[in-house]
């Protein structure tokens, strides 16, 4: 059946992990492949029957006024099976009197404990429950009811609530005191709605019963076909055109192995959900935490990670550590330009918006018990970031997570360097490489693909390889939503109206940032043109402009934006693979050359198709200052010099009939002295803390980030190692610190 293959993947991750541990272990693997097993029985059971649901129930969860009752009697029609509403066929009959008379009558508290009581002396199977607006903040119930069910969260705008709750005469619900709106505790039921479901349904403001219902169907369709959403690499090949079929990965298996083994990206099989325009307009009042939830609950099967997890991870990674409130706010600028200010995380860069959230979900898809080795390349944020982002995981994740940042030793910005170093803890170490971040990319996927070496650690410390930079989709996904929430942002200000179209200007080495854009696009979002900005390192630009991607001659050159100083763009392939119809064998041909040639081209075809959406140009370092100065001097807005790369492209080539979002990756105070350069402040050779008081007391936008500033404050010196342009020297210091780590 369809649901073992999942379990049948899970089992052989575990496998390749608990087959080198020791023996004193070997209970805890074998206590985690029993529940491996187990689940598989689980989900078999799901599939006992030709109905929908089997055994199991259909819970419909949600606050008053949300249609529960007539959602669920036209879902019973649908299915033939009964339909239980909890008020009338539980409660009332019960209680032999009406709902709000028992209210009345016992008052909040004591109402909730009766209602859980009838609740835990009812049982169904098979049917379609209908709960109260309250039934979900009783846990003992909840858990009884979610025991044989699948719980359907009808999330309705509340707009709309307030609205049918007026039609329906409803002055008081529960827990609703003298001097509480019913706007205020609709919210605040919330929390207790998103403990408990297993699949939501996002109500499009006015939607009908019927549609409602559709929903709940498809919701659940997709719940229980548990092998629907697969991923495979961009090199793979369809098996009627390769005798060997490659088998496809879970999103939690991507995420794990972060690298396809036949040396692709990972990309998923089918298309990008796509959400209606009605289901994007009720997003345009949310939260960036909200608008987060909706669109990976879309984008991960709740198999992978449920969604009430899902929910807790984005809660914790947008939460205390964003100086921001708006996570990801988007300012105007001037005239028709906007600054998505992707900055405000811990550690000053748009990585943090991917890296806060990334290792909780990491380590919710890794087995337990096994021990993760976290290969990075970094050409300047992403270091910092990806070692702050583990770090705030739990004690126990920690002991069988680590990291390793190999960057650049004389490829980064001082402040850049002095915080991947800084940023070190139990769990994370950072190590220089006497070489440029392309070698460093490039080690790192040559170390995964040598099974050898990776078969040894595995072997001989029970560890596995994995990665953290966007080649891996856990990495990738979340970027995606600031580009969407950026566009939300802009209709709920007022700028533009939804469907209206907007460009976007991305300051691109690796092409993560700008892909994520795309993918944007794909959920629905009315993006029309992506402008690729680059420094003087501008293989993209020039591929976009010829479709020739030629490395040949040529040699990275070190700019003020460092972060872009990449010329082997690795989430390329990705959207290559898109464009090409998923033409796996012409990836593998394309890469295959550029590693042996150092170039390909790709036809006149694919080259129109690109430049259909795509605009490139790149600017030099004299122009990255000069924009710096104009901006400030004109707006008092001060652009980091990638931003500074990204608005001069777009001064260039966008053409004014639409607003441009322009996306500031990193904070101007990590590049200190190239805004004191472009300034023309002379106390260039002071102290970075100095430095950063200096810029601060002009007063400008953005303020200075508190978090980097403290980072200034730091005297202790931490240690790093540095290390030769050897793949062996590299793979010698990774065993080494698998050593230290989990020997």
């Amino acid at each position: 059946m369809l649901h073992f293959n999942r379990c049948h993947h899970l089992k052989k991750i575990t496998q390749k992990c608990f087959s080198s541990i020791h023996v004193k272990t070997d209970k805890h693997a074998q206590r985690f492949l029993s529940r491996t097993f187990a689940l598989a029985e689980l989900r078999k059971s799901w599939y006992s029957t030709h109905s929908l649901v089997g055994d199991k129930n259909i819970i419909l969860m949600g606050p008053p006024g949300a249609g529960k009752t007539t959602v669920g009697r036209i879902i019973g029609q649908k299915l033939g099976c009964c339909v239980i509403d909890v008020d009338d066929d539980i409660l009332e009959k019960t209680w032999n009197m009406s709902v709000s008379e028992k209210l009345q009558d016992v008052g909040n508290e004591q109402f909730l404990e009766e209602e859980g009581k009838a609740v835990l002396n009812f049982s169904a199977s098979g049917s379609v429950i209908s709960l109260t607006g309250s039934n979900p903040m009783h846990d003992a119930s909840m858990w009884h009811l979610k025991k044989n069910g699948i719980i359907v969260y009808l999330d309705v705008p509340l707009l709309d609530l307030i609205h049918r709750l007026k039609l329906m005469k409803t002055d008081r619900i529960v827990g609703q005191n003298s001097g509480t709106s019913m706007k205020d505790l609709l919210k605040f039921r919330r929390q207790y709605y998103k403990k408990w479901y297993d699949a939501r349904v996002f109500c499009e403001s006015g939607a009908s019963p019927e549609e409602v219902a559709d929903k709940v169907l498809n919701a659940i369709k997709r719940y229980q076909d548990v092998d629907s959403e697969t991923f495979i690499s961009t090199r793979h090949v369809w098996p009627e055109e390769c005798e060997q079929k490659v088998s496809a990965k879970f999103f939690s298996e991507a995420v794990i192995e972060g690298l396809a083994s036949d040396g692709g990206l990972f990309v998923p099989a089918k298309e990008f959900p796509k959400l209606s325009c009605g289901e994007w307009k009720s997003l345009v009042g949310a939260t960036y935490v909200e608008r987060a939830q909706i669109l990976l609950e879309r984008c991960i099967h709740p198999a992978d990670i449920p969604a009430a997890r899902l929910g807790e991870m984005i809660e914790t990674a947008y939460g205390e550590n964003f100086a921001c409130s708006k996570i990801a706010p988007v300012r105007h600028l001037s005239g028709n330009q906007f600054i998505l200010e992707l900055f405000h995380g811990p550690t000053g860069s748009f990585k943090d918006l991917s890296l806060q959230l990334m290792p909780h979900i990491f380590a919710h898809c890794i087995p337990p018990s096994c021990n993760y080795m976290i290969l990075v390349a970094t050409s300047g944020d992403t270091g910092s970031a990806v070692l702050n982002g583990f770090s705030r995981l739990n004690k126990n994740d920690k002991q069988r997570i680590a990291v390793v940042a190999f960057f650049p030793e004389n490829g980064v910005s001082d402040f850049q360097k002095a915080q991947i170093i800084g940023s070190q803890r139990e769990n994370g170490w950072a190590v220089g490489v006497e070489s440029d971040f392309d070698f460093c990319q490039t080690a790192i996927k040559r170390i995964f693909n040598d099974s050898d070496f990776t078969g040894f650690l595995t072997v001989e410390y029970g560890t596995i390889l994995s990665s953290a930079n966007s080649i891996n989709w856990g990495r990738l996904l979340p970027q995606v939503v600031y580009h969407a929430s950026a566009y939300l942002d802009l209709v709920s200000q007022g700028f533009i109206s939804f469907g209206s179209p907007v460009d976007v200007c991305i300051p691109t080495g690796n092409f993560g940032n700008i892909l994520a854009a795309v993918y944007a696009k794909m959920m629905g979002i009315p993006i029309r043109k992506f402008i690729c900005a680059s420094n003087q390192n501008h293989v993209l630009t020039d591929f976009i402009k010829t479709g020739h991607y030629d490395l040949r001659e040529r040699k990275l050159a070190q700019t003020f934006s460092p972060s872009i100083d990449i010329l082997k763009s690795s989430n390329l392939e990705r959207h290559l693979h898109l464009m090409a119809n998923k033409d796996g064998q012409l990836m593998t041909e394309l890469f295959n050359r550029l590693e042996s040639q150092h170039h390909f081209q790709i036809e006149k075809a694919l080259v129109e198709k690109l430049q259909q959406d795509f605009i490139a140009d790149w600017c030099s370092e004299g122009e990255c200052l000069a924009a710096i100065n104009s901006t400030y001097n004109t707006s008092g807005y001060i652009l980091d010099p990638h931003t500074a790369v990204a608005k001069v492209v777009a001064d260039r080539v966008q053409d004014k009939t639409c607003p441009v979002i322009i996306s500031s990756t990193a904070h101007y105070s990590k590049f200190a002295p190239a805004i004191m350069q472009a300034l023309k402040i002379k106390e260039i050779n002071e102290t970075s803390s100095s430095q950063l008081y200096l810029l601060g007391s002009y007063n400008a936008l953005p303020p200075l980030h508190e978090a980097l500033l403290e980072r200034t404050k730091q005297q202790e010196k931490m240690e790093y190692q540095v290390c030769a342009a050897d793949m062996n020297v590299l793979k010698s210091h990774v065993e080494q610190l698998v050593q230290n780590q989990f020997i």
